[in-house]
């Protein structure tokens, strides 16, 4: 049995699911109030912070 949390993305407002045994399932387990974003708007995120250290 697997077990997981649904969590809100706060940048698209989608559910995700967050499975036992990742590094965002322990955070939210540990700050179920917290913000979290789903993989896709992370990646979103991550990218636009790269492209604007280059210029």
């Amino acid at each position: 049995m697997i077990f997981y949390y649904e969590v809100i993305c706060i940048s698209c407002r989608k559910r995700f699911r967050v499975y036992e045994g990742t590094l965002k399932y322990k955070q939210v387990k540990e700050n179920m109030k917290g913000k979290y974003t789903c993989e896709e708007c992370s990646h979103n995120i991550r990218l636009e912070a790269i492209k604007n250290f280059f210029r």
